[in-house]
């Protein structure tokens, strides 16, 4: 697999050059999730970075490459968003209401 240097800004992650697998079509997943362990031995802290365009050319304003950006309030969970789902609803496989 082919990976890309991409940086991170924000958070605790801030400053750093992380080596990142690109799919297919050359480019870094759009979200990157960081599961940081418990001193406590509680469950993990799950940091969450989103996939923003590092700049763009001057005249076609192609983007020139990306970078990861902090995103302290995300709730999405790690779950995939269907268009065909209800913003807020239920998980899939999860039924949204009991037929008898």
């Amino acid at each position: 697999m082919k990976s890309q240097d991409t940086p991170f800004e924000g958070g605790p992650m801030d400053g750093r050059v992380l080596p990142v697998m690109v799919g297919p079509t050359g480019h870094p997943p759009k979200t990157y999730r960081i599961p940081v362990p418990d001193p406590d031995g509680g469950p993990p802290t799950v940091l969450v970075y989103h996939r923003v365009p590092r700049g763009h050319s001057r005249r076609l304003g192609l983007i020139q490459g990306w970078k990861y950006q902090y995103d302290p309030d995300d709730t999405s969970g790690g779950r995939l968003r269907w268009p065909w789902s209800k913003p807020g609803g239920a998980a899939s496989g999860e039924a949204d209401d009991a037929r008898g």
